[in-house]
Formats: C-alpha cells, sequence, structure tokens
C-alpha cells in the first residue's frame, strides 16, 4: 500500500509546487531523488574538471614512456655494440689512409703521366696525345683529367686498358671512342682518364 501512495505521489509531483524552505519536511522519495541528481552532477563536474584532464596526462605519460623505452633500447643495442662499432672505425681510418694513399700529390702527376706513356707503348700502342685538363675541385680532393689519344689495334687497347687499371694509383677510365685513323691504317682510340689528388690543408 505504501508503495502505491508513492507512486501515485511521483504522479501527481509537480516542481512548481516545491516548498524550497520546507526541504526538510519533504516527502522520503523526494529527497532521495535529489540526493542521486545532485551525486550525479558532482559526479560529472568532478569528472571534467579534474578526471578528465588527468586522464589526458596519464595518456600523454604513457606515450612518453614507450618513447623513452624505445630510446633506452636503441641506446642499449648502441652501447653493446660499443667495441664492434670502434673496431668499424679502426677498419675504415685504416681503408681511408689507403685510398688517401693511392692519391698522387702534384709532384707525382708528371711520372704518372711517364707511367700512362709506358703502359701505351708496352701495349704496342702510337701514344699521339697525353693532355691534362683543367682540374675539377670536390669537397675532399681534386680531380684530375687526361685525356688520351692512342694509335694501334683493337687487342692493344684491351692491354693498354688493362695496364692502366692494375696501376698502384687511382686511375678511371671514361668516354671510350674507337674510330679508324684518318689514314685507315689502323684503329684510334679516344679516351678520357681521370686521376685524384687530396686536398692540401690551404686548398680545404
Amino acid at each position: 500500500m505504501a508503495f502505491a501512495d508513492a507512486l501515485e505521489q511521483i504522479q501527481n509531483f509537480d516542481i512548481a509546487d516545491v516548498d524550497w524552505e520546507k526541504i526538510g519536511i519533504w516527502p522520503a522519495w523526494v529527497k532521495a531523488m535529489l540526493a542521486i541528481i545532485m551525486a550525479v552532477a558532482i559526479g560529472a563536474l568532478t569528472y571534467f574538471l579534474f578526471v578528465k584532464d588527468l586522464e589526458v596526462q596519464l595518456a600523454s605519460s604513457a606515450a612518453k614512456e614507450v618513447q623513452l623505452r624505445k630510446s633506452f633500447e636503441d641506446k642499449s643495442e648502441q652501447a653493446a655494440n660499443l667495441e664492434a662499432y670502434r673496431q668499424q672505425m679502426v677498419e675504415m681510418e685504416q681503408s681511408l689512409g689507403a685510398l688517401v694513399s693511392q692519391l698522387p700529390s702534384d709532384t707525382e702527376v708528371p711520372g704518372l703521366l711517364e707511367d700512362i706513356d709506358e703502359k701505351g707503348s708496352s701495349s704496342g700502342l702510337s701514344i699521339d696525345s697525353i693532355k691534362l685538363e683543367p682540374e675539377v675541385a670536390a669537397e675532399f680532393y681534386i680531380e684530375l683529367p687526361i685525356k688520351i689519344v692512342v694509335q694501334g689495334g683493337y687487342h692493344d687497347f684491351g692491354a693498354f686498358v688493362s695496364g692502366i687499371s692494375s696501376m698502384p694509383r687511382i686511375v678511371t677510365l671514361h668516354d671510350y671512342l674507337i674510330e679508324p685513323n684518318k689514314e685507315g691504317t689502323f684503329l684510334q682510340m679516344n679516351i678520357s682518364a681521370k686521376t685524384y689528388r687530396y686536398k692540401s690543408q690551404g686548398e680545404q
């Protein structure tokens, strides 16, 4: 019977008839509903004012933790391989030193030209010209182009190119052009050779 009375009171409830100054004598169910509404409102307000910001901070901290863990793993791997890296550096420095030693200095260029001339003669070729072209500067070295014109047989050209490639100094060959000479008696080969020298301190 009490439940039926309470249900009837809820159905007949009109908020305009509420006397806010006599809240102490309100029916129990009204007080309960008011308490629930206030609890929900306080909970929602607390969430939006405090908890939501904390969730954002937590997500940011979690992302930062993942980033720091990744950084730690990378640095741990680098530390574990540090000795191997040092050994690689030593080997690279040795390789660089070996390559630099193969770069002729200014005073060695005439000797290099003589070596090229000798390779041509020993290959059975007739040397028409060996001409130094203007230097081309790069970041760490200077390129020395050399234009070479020789005459002879096709197989002699192969021996000449092989001899140039086996020289102790670095010499690269480019832009081959083989055609009959003017008389039509031999083949003529125009070829561009490039050697390199290391930049001096003043040039760097």
